[in-house]
């Protein structure tokens, strides 16, 4: 690459792909939150770990250990497997979609993309979903620099934009 690595090791490679709901309103109901798990299942063909509120907000009605979402993290095959079904199949179902932004990097090389609607995966039947929710899409890479993280995730098919 343009990059003058040394050793083939230090080719960065993608690490995990962690999928993120976070739900607000599963303090009151937990029925969203059910469903948002087993949405998380069918796309990623992965049981999610549901996640805990770490403190107690009394502005939010919220008690620790009160579950606020759930997530997924995905590595080896099955994040590949993901990966190709996104990039290919889901990122062309958003809405006034024209390419991800090339901004949202964190300064280590990890990508974050966050989505509106969770019914742009193909996997989910629309006539079946009690509420739109959004979820955070997180890619973990060894890169160092944003720029061999962007370089990475192009040479994977990731369509930013210009």
């Amino acid at each position: 690459k343009n990059f003058s690595y040394k050793n083939v090791m230090q080719v960065p490679r993608l690490k995990s792909i962690v999928l993120n709901v976070g739900m607000g309103e599963a303090t009151q109901d937990i029925k969203p939150l059910e469903a948002a798990v087993k949405e998380l299942a069918t796309v990623t063909g992965q049981a999610p770990v549901i996640t805990r509120a770490k403190k107690s907000i009394a502005g939010f009605k919220l008690r620790e250990g009160m579950p606020v979402g759930c997530r997924v993290t995905l590595r080896g095959e099955r994040m590949f497997d993901f990966l190709d079904r996104f990039i290919s199949l889901a990122l062309p179902r958003i809405r006034d979609f024209k390419g991800v932004s090339p901004k949202s990097f964190d300064g280590r090389g990890n990508y974050a993309f966050g989505v509106r609607e969770q019914i742009i995966f193909p996997e989910i039947v629309y006539d079946k979903v009690a509420s739109i929710h959004g979820m955070d899409i997180i890619f973990v890479t060894t890169a160092k620099t944003n720029a061999e993280g962007k370089a990475l995730l192009q040479s994977l098919g990731m369509p930013f934009k210009n």
